[in-house]
């Protein structure tokens, strides 16, 4: 919105150039969100406790009896911040944008039908299963379908570390995307176990996918660090900014000892818009590295639940996802939580290297 009313005066006020650059309102998209989430975060809390969204702890995990009650669906703070940072900072004629930002919220809508049921209507089980998965399935297909329909994007894969090996996946390209997209959504779902877990990686894997969808929709630094180059896409890493700032600013509150848990609403709004960014970067691949973190809790409860039934009964970990095996093995909270965010900058470090390994 800024942006959509400011430029137009560049030409007669030369200050307002500033508001052409990308990289300029990425970061006062951050700023403004993590303002937001800071300013908004304590009567947000308060309004959760107050409709009593209180946090319900499994008997049978780990001891965390004292986060009982603790407010959940603390996600609607990250969505409103995010959403109210890209209005105002983001190009709103570009197409991009709106998918992204259609992509976060339907998969937020998702979320919060989810956890409406469980904590406010306390149905134990929410949304089933399968009914979350179609939602989610339902979500990601429109997106995919509305994105593969626009000239400048390409259905071809871009395969890391080889340059010149990019298959065109046609029409099989939108089941592939949707694999993505809700895989990375209940990925980081399944990580948020733990105070600050989850969005400490997620902050830095979309830092990482700023300077991806950047580089994208740059011609001329696309053609010298020879990714594919999508015309247009550049204007997202305004909303890559806006979730690092949100993101941020939510971990002021879930910090351990966390004030307040995200939710299925955050988790799986944040998860479904890192994969739709990794889709819109033409990185789908190179997501598995970037959110290394929520790929080896994914695969940790696959393994366990898959070794259970085959070995009828036994066990590959104590327990799954993987950070309640490391906290069963008696390794405090605060210390698992902090070597799996030095796990995920080593991992988005990893990634950018492949921009000169091609």
């Amino acid at each position: 919105m800024i942006y959509n009313l400011l430029v137009p005066l560049s030409s007669d006020v030369g200050v307002f150039n500033v508001f052409r650059y990308i990289t300029f309102r990425s970061v006062w998209a951050l700023l403004t969100a993590l303002i937001i989430s800071i300013l908004f975060g304590p009567a947000m809390i308060r309004w959760l406790q107050r409709i009593k969204c209180g946090q319900y702890i499994r008997e049978d995990g780990p001891k965390h009896q004292a986060k009982q009650g603790t407010p959940t669906m603390g996600g609607i703070m990250i969505i409103f911040a995010v959403c109210v940072s890209t209005l105002l900072w983001a190009d709103l004629t570009n197409v991009y944008v709106w998918l992204t930002l259609l992509v976060f919220a339907g998969f937020g809508a998702v979320g919060f039908a989810d956890d409406y049921l469980k904590v406010v209507k306390k149905r134990n089980e929410g949304l089933s299963a399968k009914a979350k998965f179609l939602l989610q399935c339902a979500v990601a297909a429109a997106a995919i379908a509305l994105l593969i329909q626009e000239p400048a994007y390409s259905t071809r894969l871009a395969v890391p570390f080889f340059k010149n090996f990019n298959p065109d996946l046609g029409w099989f390209y939108l089941p592939f995307a949707l694999v993505v997209m809700v895989g990375a959504s209940n990925a980081v779902n399944l990580t948020d176990g733990l105070d600050g877990l989850a969005i400490g990686p997620m902050v830095v894997a979309m830092a990482c996918f700023a300077i991806f969808i950047y580089v994208s929709g740059h011609a001329k630094m696309a053609d010298y660090l020879a990714v594919p180059n999508v015309v247009g896409i550049g204007e997202v890493t305004v909303f890559c900014g806006a979730m690092v700032g949100a993101g941020l600013g939510f971990l002021w509150f879930n910090a351990h000892p966390a004030q307040v848990f995200m939710g299925d609403v955050g988790s799986l709004s944040l998860g479904g818009a890192l994969g739709f960014v990794a889709v819109l970067a033409k990185q789908e691949l190179l997501l598995a590295i970037v959110g290394g973190v929520f790929v080896f809790e994914t695969l940790s409860v696959i393994l366990q639940v898959g070794y259970f039934k085959l070995s009828g009964g036994k066990r590959i970990f104590k327990m799954a996802p993987l950070h309640h095996h490391f906290e069963l093995k008696g390794i405090p909270e605060s210390k698992i939580i902090v070597r799996f965010w030095i796990l995920s900058i080593l991992m988005a470090l990893m990634a950018l290297s492949t921009l000169k390994l091609r």
